[in-house]
């Protein structure tokens, strides 16, 4: 489940770098940013714990 949290957010950060460069999506571009930002905080907070 952890591995695919972290493909979600990669993909979800690729897709964000290709709106900045082909400059589409206006609003999805900062979405894409804020779900990835939120499966990285949630993978951080459920992670492994010693």
């Amino acid at each position: 489940m952890v591995n695919l949290i972290w493909t979600a957010v990669v993909v979800l950060i690729i897709l964000w770098l290709l709106g900045f460069s082909v400059s589409i999506g206006g609003g999805l571009i900062h979405l894409l940013l804020v779900l990835a930002l939120i499966g990285i905080v949630y993978n951080l907070l459920t992670g492994r714990r010693v």
